[in-house]
């Protein structure tokens, strides 16, 4: 009881329907067994055999579409919706062995003379009663199977049709069994057999249209026009440059797709989640509720700067690179540029590790001439900074340098610390709002250098720069 409690309503509509056909199908195959038991007509039984395998299929159906509703699992990552399929497969098997009992039996008739057919208001009565079930349940899981895409139930639906027509068969063999003997034409006996005969001939028909969409869902084929809406709508996302692969398989009704996108390598991770979702949107506009997965593969796009492909290749090997600048000396181009490496790394290796990355910017970009790298250090461990004595004169040391350039409005927020020998001096400087950042780093690159001539004693200078109006708040 808990457990239907929390079925969804898709799965409770699947299942009511499901259950539905099958009583219908095993009532009318009892009924039509009997009429054909009684009256002797090959015709009726046939339908009776239909109904029964009809009956069973429904029975597969009902059990497929409880399985084929269950979440996905650690077994089964992409759910168990191809039961289905599986079910639909099965199903024409029970459709061909039908249609082989019941044509062995009308040839055999055919041949031998057997018993004449015991026309009854029953037999009418019962196909027609057939017939009006059998359009209602046809509607009633065509409409089911559409709305929630389940196989397992348009197979059950084309049963019913099937149904349908091969009931008008038999109906038309027995008013012509009725219509010879009203006017002794001997030949229009057999037209029961030949009714049988339709009947089975309408059944491989349709079993042969179910099979084929079946074995494709099975084999995972996907329409190409899907397929390539697909890569259209992807195409089409801002910043995808390229669509490299798009696999798709569905599972039931739902639609798993693997999608590989060429993306600029310069870009964020947060901005390729970004990319991701957007491709993933692309995706639900053709085939709504897929399951997407997108696999990012970064790309050089066209609008790359020499600049950008540089950082790209410190970028592999998860270094930054910052103070990079780009110098044309006749008719060159040099690059200089700062990386950090791990500060316990000796300095051969720190250099070879260097030079091969110099060499593979060189491989990258081949307008340059000469890369020149400055290695840093990169901190490991967490500092622990000692107060310095009289920080205030190093502090005033500071402001009066800074009041030597024009451009700088205040210094505030200073701060001296020691670290084992070294000195390290930290403030904010104020500068105007529309100071371009290439003089902003200018400005405080000449501060930081004067402060240290003027101060040999500090290490090392740390200058944040704020705007004027920031500091006005």
């Amino acid at each position: 009881m808990a457990h239907n409690a929390h079925e969804s309503r898709p799965a409770r509509e699947k299942r009511a329907a499901a259950l539905a056909s099958f009583v219908a199908a095993a009532l009318m195959s009892l009924l039509k067994l009997i009429a054909g038991l009684l009256t002797g007509s090959l015709g009726m039984l046939s339908e009776a055999a239909h109904s029964g395998i009809d009956s069973a299929a429904s029975l597969l159906t009902l059990l497929s579409v409880r399985v084929a509703d269950k979440p996905a699992d650690a077994d089964h990552p992409y759910g168990h919706g191809k039961i289905e399929n599986v079910s639909a497969f099965v199903q024409t098997f029970f459709m061909v062995g039908s249609a082989a009992w019941i044509t062995m039996e009308a040839v055999t008739r055919l041949l031998r003379r057997v018993e004449p057919v015991r026309l009854s208001g029953w037999l009418y009565a019962v196909l027609l009663l057939s017939m009006a079930v059998d359009i209602t349940r046809a509607i009633k899981l065509r409409r089911t199977a559409k709305r929630h895409g389940s196989q397992a139930l348009a197979a059950d639906a084309t049963h019913f049709i099937t149904d349908v027509f091969t009931s008008i068969a038999v109906l038309l063999g027995l008013l012509a069994v009725w219509l010879g003997r009203r006017y002794n034409i001997a030949w229009l006996d057999y037209s029961d057999s030949i009714a049988a005969l339709v009947v089975a001939a309408v059944i491989v028909s349709i079993a042969w249209r179910l099979a084929r969409p079946t074995v494709d869902q099975l084999l995972d084929v996907v329409p190409e026009p899907e397929r390539l809406r697909i890569i259209h709508e992807l195409n089409h996302v801002p910043g995808v440059l390229s669509v490299d692969r798009v696999r798709l398989r569905r599972s039931g009704a739902r639609f798993y797709a693997d999608v590989s996108l060429g993306m600029a390598r310069t870009l964020t991770f947060e901005r390729s989640e970004q990319l991701a979702r957007d491709a993933t949107r692309a995706v639900h506009r053709v085939l709504p509720h897929t399951d997407v997965v997108v696999h990012p593969r970064p790309r050089a796009s066209h609008a790359e700067s020499i600049f950008d492909r540089v950082r790209a290749v410190a970028a592999r090997h998860n270094l930054s690179v910052h103070d990079l600048s780009v110098q044309d000396f006749d008719g060159g181009l040099r690059a200089e540029q700062h990386l950090e490496v791990s500060e316990t790394m000796p300095l051969n290796q720190a250099h070879d590790f260097v030079s091969r990355i110099e060499a593979e910017i060189l491989r990258e970009c081949p307008e340059l001439t000469h890369v020149l790298t400055h290695i840093e250090s990169e901190p490991a461990e967490i500092q622990h900074p000692e107060i310095v004595d009289r920080p205030e004169a190093i502090e005033q040391r500071l402001r009066a340098t800074a009041a030597t350039f024009g451009e700088v409005c205040d210094v505030h927020d200073v701060t001296v610390r020691r670290i084992g020998e070294h000195t390290y001096v930290s403030c904010h400087c104020t500068l105007p709002d529309e100071m371009p950042m290439a003089q902003v780093h200018s400005v405080i690159t000449d501060i930081e250098g004067k402060f240290k001539n003027e101060s040999p004693g500090v290490t090392r200078v740390f200058i944040h720069p704020e705007p004027a109006t920031d500091n006005q708040r």
